[in-house]
């Protein structure tokens, strides 16, 4: 069944935080799993989940950099990985199911935005083979993990989505790098990701869902000068967010609420924001948002998740 996306009143908000959303929710005994959890967004999420009693892994490119930040948050380990190395990848998740433990919640929070052309793995455009290729290969790989019946796989993607479709022909912009659009492409596929992902998963009770977190100013954003950020509207020219932007504390709330909330039973596959069930977009204002028809599209998913598992030689769902 395909999730209709409109919005289904969860009572919460784009002012609402983590800590907000997960009142009353009792995660003691359960283990969540947060790429990049350790900076921005991703160490609100962590600090939240562990805060409702979940165990939570962090995986991190810079380990010692990651423990540092989660000094003093009780509940959290500290796990290497470098999504940009498929080896990498492999030994990680070899490690994790070598321990036998299972994972309730998944969080694909990494990623890179805007940043010089790099190319990584076997070649591949950073942002598709980070922010996309990466995680899709970690979740197929600690597919054995997500415990049937119950676990969730939360795809963190953006409103950059609006900026571009999957590029069949050009997935790694041999023919001409743009920053935007690359990270733009790598947004759409991280939504395309969850909504395949939840088909192929539905059987064994395993969900996903992507989202959109709102506009927060954040590490990801270290590629971007400051001119550039003024320009964009971004911040103001005292260097503050602009109006409309988020803190990083309401900017983790969705993706906490995707991998929690009850009132997500039945909508699998869906791409949030706001703490809620995105509408579409009706406009191309991105601090709007909602969601463009093309990164929730089931054939675009399906094919995606074809492509994907040919570069990785990885499919564990299917």
């Amino acid at each position: 069944m395909i999730t209709e996306q409109h919005r289904i009143g969860s009572g919460f908000g784009a002012h609402s935080t983590a800590d907000d959303v997960l009142t009353g929710i009792d995660l003691t005994g359960r283990t969540a799993l947060v790429t990049g959890g350790y900076s921005g967004l991703g160490l609100e999420t962590t600090r939240a989940l562990a805060r409702a009693g979940a165990r939570v892994v962090v995986p991190a490119r810079r380990p010692d950099t990651a423990r540092a930040a989660l000094s003093g948050v009780t509940g959290t380990e500290v796990w290497e990985l470098e999504l940009a190395d498929p080896e990498g990848v492999r030994a990680f998740a070899d490690r994790f199911l070598d321990t036998g433990r299972a994972l309730d919640i998944l969080i694909a929070n990494a990623g890179v935005m805007a940043c010089p052309e790099t190319r990584v793995g076997p070649g591949w455009e950073a942002h598709f083979g980070i922010n996309h290729l990466g995680h899709f290969a970690l979740v197929n790989r600690l597919g054995p993990a997500l415990v049937p019946g119950g676990a969730r796989v939360v795809s963190v993607a953006s409103s950059g989505h609006f900026l571009s479709d999957i590029r069949w022909d050009d997935l790694h912009f041999r023919a001409g790098y743009d920053r935007w659009l690359a990270y733009a492409q790598s947004k759409t596929a991280n939504a395309l990701f969850a909504r395949h992902l939840d088909t192929l998963g539905a059987d064994r009770g395993v969900h996903a869902f992507a989202l959109h977190p709102g506009s927060i100013l954040t590490p990801l954003q270290r590629h971007i000068p400051h001119d550039e950020q003024l320009a964009q509207g971004w911040i103001t020219p005292d260097g503050k967010p602009a109006e409309g932007f988020k803190t990083p504390a309401q900017g983790a709330a969705t993706a906490v609420w995707a991998a929690t909330s009850p009132l997500l039973d039945g909508h699998g596959g869906a791409y949030c924001q706001d703490c809620d069930i995105a509408e579409p977009a009706t406009t191309d204002d991105m601090l709007i948002g909602g969601v463009k028809p093309w990164a929730v599209d089931p054939k675009a998913a399906a094919r995606l998740w074809e492509v994907s598992s040919e570069l990785t030689c990885l499919d564990s769902f299917s």
